[in-house]
């Protein structure tokens, strides 16, 4: 018996960033409003973390608002419409719900429908994550335009009277086009997991305890020095490798935008990859906060819509955070 031979998707040789889009909690937190419950000060909080603002979003407002929003704003940039989008890939770590998935429902919202859809868990790496889904999926031939949106409400995962890192956190949504292109414009995706820290970024309890024991809401916690030497010494290398497989060197970047953790860990990382002054640095945390997935997004779509770095500009960004797990790449900037 002859069978057939399959016939297999093929795609386009490259891709690129098409378009870009953010949203951010319409409130506007200082480092005042939060001090009380930890015993602390804005002077304490501004050093540790360079931040001096959050941006967080009212109770009306929940992440797959964010989302939307974001989504509706890359497209625009883009100039697609939803009914352009064959996928739509959703990183977040606080849609409270296991099914359906949240992508599912923005995609509907945006008049994306049929396209694919799903969400992915991959803590402050999963933007960096979805697009190297992306990106596969637009050069296999899956799809053609791929949505891949970053989008947290932190705001509802936070114990007021935690010192790890409740004061860190804000609420927003980044969202970008993937598509096809006639020259490369999304490097080779360096990334990876360690399993053996997980209690290193970690929810509280389970839902289980929640249900079963009374336990309460989980809320998050961090084992502050322990992520801070990881950032610092074990992502500086995978930002190097990304830069490697790209076939740049660090004198080609005219950007750098980290997941924005804290302000100290991207100042080391500048350091321990030796970057040029004149490489313009994503610091968006300073009045954003920590946005999880969103953070990167966020950064990047302000550093163009301020002017601070072309369109067209080479920019290494790198997301590290919970499981611990991270993720780099190399891109040309819509």
């Amino acid at each position: 018996m002859t069978r057939p031979t399959l016939t297999q998707a093929t795609g386009p040789a490259h891709t690129r960033i098409l378009g870009i889009g953010g949203v951010r909690g319409e409130r506007v937190v200082p480092n005042d409003d939060l001090v009380g419950p930890i015993d602390s000060s804005d002077e304490w909080i501004r050093q540790r973390t360079g931040i001096v603002t959050r941006r967080r979003a009212g109770e009306s407002t929940d992440v797959l608002d964010l989302a939307e929003g974001a989504a509706r704003a890359a497209l625009e940039n883009a100039g697609l419409t939803g009914a352009d989008i064959d996928a739509v890939i959703l990183s977040t770590v606080t849609y409270f719900h296991q099914t359906p998935a949240g992508a599912a429902i923005v995609a509907d919202r945006i008049g994306a429908t049929p396209a694919a859809a799903f969400d992915i868990s991959a803590a402050c790496a999963g933007y960096c994550y979805g697009i190297g889904q992306a990106d596969a999926l637009v050069r296999a031939g899956t799809a053609r335009h791929v949505l891949v949106i970053g989008a947290e409400k932190m705001s509802e995962f936070v114990d007021p009277t935690d010192r790890t890192i409740s004061f860190l956190l804000g609420d927003g949504a980044g969202a970008v086009v993937i598509g096809p292109s006639d020259t490369p414009g999304i490097g080779p995706t360096i990334w990876g997991s360690d399993g053996g820290q997980a209690q290193a970024i970690r929810q509280t309890h389970s839902w289980l305890a929640t249900r079963d024991e009374g336990a309460g809401w989980p809320t998050l916690r961090q084992e502050g020095q322990s992520v801070f030497k990881w950032a610092v010494w074990q992502m500086a290398p995978v930002a190097q490798k990304a830069l490697d497989a790209a076939g740049v060197t660090a004198d080609d970047i005219e950007a750098f935008i980290p997941h924005q953790a804290n302000m100290r860990i991207i100042d080391q990382m500048i350091k321990q990859l030796k970057l040029p002054e004149s490489v313009v640095v994503g610091r968006d945390i300073a009045d954003t906060g920590n946005t999880s997935a969103a953070s990167i997004p966020l950064a990047t779509e302000r550093l163009l819509r301020e002017g601070q770095v072309p369109s067209g500009a080479l920019a290494l960004q790198i997301g590290f955070g919970a499981g611990l797990v991270y993720a780099a790449q190399v891109v040309v900037l819509p």
